[in-house]
């Protein structure tokens, strides 16, 4: 019996051209964003080094007073104000840590609730839920931190004798941390869930209880993906301006206190960079420094996750 095959040709090119085009779209699709990464980094290093040029480095890293000037006549010096960014650094670590207290321990928790002990009814119910927080917009977290939030822990503190401001870092802090559950809970909640189930079945088989192979199996076999979670909503909570502006104030006081009013550095960039401004005045050329700042802080964490989840994953490969 003879077997007689025909190619299409004519089809098989047909194919070969439809992959080199989408491969070719693919290609180019990642040179332009890694092209536009290049580009945001570079204006912000020219534009930083620009700043540098009149304003000390030391001083803008290590100085304890933030209080930007503008010239205002072509005689006075825009340098002349105090560009010390420590400030704004505590600032802004003391509401992400604030945040992250918050955020941590509720979508770890709600993630191994919904992965480990709900049923499939329930785990419908709450996931999208929790989908629906992640979609809230953060000018609505602003909002309620401001409008419900402040004044609850201000009515609170007097009620026992402790003064908190108005605005506080505290209310933020709260507010910031609710808007990240989320992130944090979707993230643990599919890694735990990717932790095979050969795992769970040899601990209990060995006499564990579900909490304790919960404990010393399936979070250790999901530690890397959970600091991956973990930076991810820090990064989030570094970035976020809208509840600070509206909760926390703008006043950029050296205060590591939660129940006072603190800004950060996201919310100074955008005040610098409010309404006409001259790009050629050191004032607004600070809101690149702190850019550049923020961005190497941000750039620092994402090393350290990743120095996380390779130390870790190498060792339940």
């Amino acid at each position: 019996m003879t077997v007689s095959l025909t190619i299409d040709h004519r089809g098989f090119m047909k194919k070969r051209i439809t992959e080199g085009a989408i491969k070719l779209l693919l290609v180019a699709s990642t040179a332009i964003a890694v092209l536009i990464t290049v580009g945001i980094i570079f204006s912000l290093i020219v534009e930083s080094l620009r700043f540098f040029s009149a304003v000390n480095v030391i001083d803008f890293m290590f100085g304890l007073d933030w209080n930007p000037q503008i010239a205002m006549r072509s005689d006075q010096v825009a340098s002349l104000g105090s560009f010390g960014a420590v400030p704004l650094f505590l600032g802004t670590f003391l509401i992400s840590l604030l945040a992250l207290s918050v955020a941590c321990p509720l979508g770890i928790y709600s993630a191994i609730y919904l992965s480990e002990y709900a049923s499939s009814k329930r785990r419908a119910l709450i996931k999208p839920i929790l989908e629906i927080i992640a979609g809230v917009p953060t000018v609505v977290y602003g909002f309620f931190a401001a409008i419900v939030i402040a004044p609850a822990l201000r009515s609170a503190g007097a009620s026992i004798g402790i003064d908190i401001a108005s605005e506080s870092a505290l209310a933020a802090g709260l507010v910031m941390g609710v808007m990240i559950i989320p992130l944090i809970s979707s993230i643990s909640d599919d890694v735990i869930n990717a932790v095979p189930m050969a795992l769970r079945e040899g601990s209990i088989g060995l006499g564990a209880t579900k909490s304790e192979t919960i404990r010393k199996v399936v979070l250790p076999a999901a530690l890397p993906g959970i600091a991956g979670g973990v930076m991810l909503a820090t990064s989030r909570a570094l970035g976020e301006t809208m509840i600070v502006v509206m909760a926390a104030g703008l006043a950029a006081n050296l205060t590591f206190n939660p129940l006072e009013a603190v800004t950060t550095v996201t919310v100074q960039i955008v005040m610098l960079l409010t309404g006409d401004q001259e790009f050629d005045s050191t004032k607004t050329l600070a809101a690149f420094a702190l850019g550049l700042a923020l961005f190497i802080i941000t750039l620092m964490l994402n090393f350290a996750g990743n120095w996380v989840v390779n130390r870790y994953r190498e060792a339940y490969d």
